[in-house]
């Protein structure tokens, strides 16, 4: 499928109400390597995450018309996805029975892999910390993956991933903090080793968390910024911190497999040439 990028969304939202299957597809061609990246990482099964893909972007297409835009399209579509994404995790009998937190020991990745050097080995290191980063995520309990997925690689607002999630703001960055925080250790020791905090230190990654968030005052920033002056082992844990946002952020927008994407052709199709639902298209 093409996507034309120039069309406003709220252009292709009124024909996609009114029926126009030609709208209909443009909307889930834009979305759809988004959605699809946020279920791999949701549902960790290939397969799964193509029949959440496929029944997310049918669901957005059978209800387009009922859609008010109390929220934007991403949103919902988010929404919609995580939904068939626990259901999924509910019904598989591959489920673990018991969900492993980054934070206990057995969580933690034996991550002591060297340190990359010069071309070609820069290139290994870098696949090497892309390998780490999904399995950290991937083992984060589902609440606080599900929030380092929407808030720190799909890039959305605090205010709209607590609505996904239906959660206040303030849970949603409580568990936001938690996951960056347990992320980062997990990758420490590939971005240049994790010392232990020096007695007397303030949780600064926690609190840098809280900055990049603008929950910490001009007053605590500029304690903040006095004691990473004077204290490199904080400098450094922030910095990584950093560095593990901007690996989240940088993670790439799959391809949809050509089969899904001839299904849900054929589907969107079939919606709109159907008499039965011509008043709802």
């Amino acid at each position: 499928m093409a996507s034309d990028e120039t069309i406003a969304e709220d252009e292709l939202l009124d024909a996609a109400r009114a029926g126009d299957a030609a709208a209909i597809e443009a909307l889930v061609v834009r979305h759809q390597s988004r959605v699809f990246r946020f279920t791999q990482r949701m549902c960790r099964d290939p397969h799964d995450a193509e029949d959440v893909l496929q029944e997310t972007l049918l669901a957005m297409t059978r209800s387009i018309a009922d859609f008010r835009g109390a929220s934007s399209i991403s949103t919902w579509l988010y929404t919609i996805a995580r939904s068939y994404c626990i259901k999924k995790r509910r019904r598989s009998k591959f489920a673990p029975a018991h969900e492993v937190s980054l934070t206990s020991d057995e969580g933690r990745s034996a991550l002591d892999l060297p340190d990359g050097g010069r071309a070609p080995d820069e290139i290994v290191h870098g696949r090497e910390i892309e390998s780490a980063l999904s399995e950290a995520v991937g083992t984060l309990a589902p609440p606080y993956r599900e929030v380092l997925l929407l808030r720190d690689v799909e890039g959305l607002p605090a205010a709209e991933v607590a609505q996904v999630m239906g959660l206040t703001v303030e849970a949603v960055k409580s568990r936001l903090h938690r996951a960056r925080v347990s992320v980062r250790e997990a990758l420490a020791p590939m971005m240049g080793g994790l010392e232990i905090r020096r007695r007397g230190c303030p949780d600064m990654v926690r609190l840098f968390s809280k900055h990049l968030e603008g929950d910490v005052s001009p007053a605590v920033c500029a304690r903040m910024e006095d004691h990473l002056s004077r204290c490199p082992y904080c400098e450094r844990a922030c910095e990584s911190l950093k560095q593990t946002l901007r690996l989240c952020r940088a993670q790439p927008s799959p391809s949809v497999p050509e089969a899904v994407e001839k299904r849900l052709r054929r589907e969107i199709e079939a919606l709109a040439a159907n008499p039965r639902l011509q008043g709802r298209l």
